[in-house]
């Protein structure tokens, strides 16, 4: 008789249930229905050895060791009983991520967003917002990376893909601050045994903030900013990571006063009257700076009077992620260019 390693039969256990689902859901499927999900919280019964993630403060384990109990980014507690062997990304912010993490042999699906970096082109499509959950179950890895976004519109479909033998590890992708995504980080790294080089990550990150304040500290006079994120004048107010980057490169948000990512009227942009302002969507919407400048009623705003309206790379800047750093340059680049140089 065979012998199987008690990580073979564990990984033989799991595809196999990841395929009888998935027979189960083509089967309900076909008859215009799906089966009900149990409840099920995340919590796993393994003994924890050690807990980390984005309910602890402070770094990342340096030393791989699992069982590992982390409380991820929706507030539950997920136990990694061994080393991820295969995982999937969900969203790019996680993807690049994980590639820092020197994780990119291990991804077997990212969603249809994540393009970056090149090598993220060539992993198996899962999806866009909506998980294409047959693929994953067809792939049946380790654990997946999700976003609350998943956790609080397809709690459903979160629970088929636990109950296949994937955990399933949510990450905070809605980062109020520089803090949070250091945090998720560093929950990505419990779980994959990676801490010590999440902690070099975010080390060179602090380094490089660091750097753009001290040239920052040179300004005199901070420039008023809006920032268009995408159509119908939706911006970023305070206690999000984009207000962080103005704040870091000394420039003021004009939607400071308001919290969160909020959408303003035409009438209140210009009563602000910003001395910049900046837009994140253009390559990928068509929109162009000129179309801002064309504006019914915005003549008299500086920043269109005075041609200082700029679209920027939305995949550097609106990603709060390991790169989020190079879209602070390039904010910086945008609005003082007399002191930043546009990073290559």
């Amino acid at each position: 008789m065979k012998k199987f390693s008690g990580t073979t039969l564990n990984g033989l256990m799991k595809r196999s249930a990841a395929l009888m689902l998935l027979v189960v859901l083509l089967a309900l499927t076909a008859c215009g229905t799906t089966p009900e999900a149990q409840p099920n919280n995340g919590a796993q019964t393994a003994p924890p050895a050690q807990n980390a993630g984005a309910g602890q403060e402070g770094a990342a384990p340096k030393s791989a060791a699992y069982p590992v109990t982390v409380t991820d980014g929706a507030g539950l507690q997920v136990t990694i009983a061994e080393e991820p062997k295969t995982i999937v990304t969900l969203i790019p912010s996680i993807t690049e991520t994980a590639f820092e993490l020197g994780l990119g042999e291990k991804i077997v699906g990212v969603s249809n967003y994540c393009n970056f970096p090149e090598e993220a082109l060539k992993k198996e499509r899962l999806g866009g917002r909506e998980i294409d959950v047959e693929k994953l179950l067809q792939l049946a890895p380790d654990v997946a990376f999700v976003t609350n976004h998943h956790h609080e519109k397809y709690p459903d479909v979160l629970d088929k893909i636990r109950q296949a033998g994937i955990q399933v590890v949510v990450v905070q992708s809605s980062a109020n601050s520089f803090e949070d995504v250091y945090r998720s980080i560093r929950l990505m790294s419990a779980v994959t045994g990676t801490g010590d080089k999440a902690e070099q990550l975010i080390a060179s990150m602090m380094k490089k903030k660091q750097e753009i304040q001290e040239k920052a500290a040179k300004i005199d006079k901070p420039k008023r900013v809006w920032i268009e994120v995408f159509s119908g004048l939706h911006t970023t107010g305070a206690n999000t990571f984009m207000h962080e980057m103005l704040q870091t490169i000394n420039a003021v948000n004009v939607a400071g006063d308001q919290n969160g990512w909020i959408q303003l009227t035409e009438e209140q942009v210009v009563a602000l009257d910003p001395e910049v302002i900046i837009t994140t969507y253009g390559k990928r919407n068509g929109q162009t700076e000129e179309e801002v400048m064309k504006r019914p009623g915005w003549s008299g705003v500086s920043a269109v009077a005075n041609k200082q309206v700029f679209d920027v790379d939305n995949e550097r800047v609106n990603r709060p992620g390991p790169h989020m750093m190079d879209g602070v340059e390039i904010l910086a680049a945008a609005i003082y260019p007399e002191i930043f140089k546009q990073p290559e």
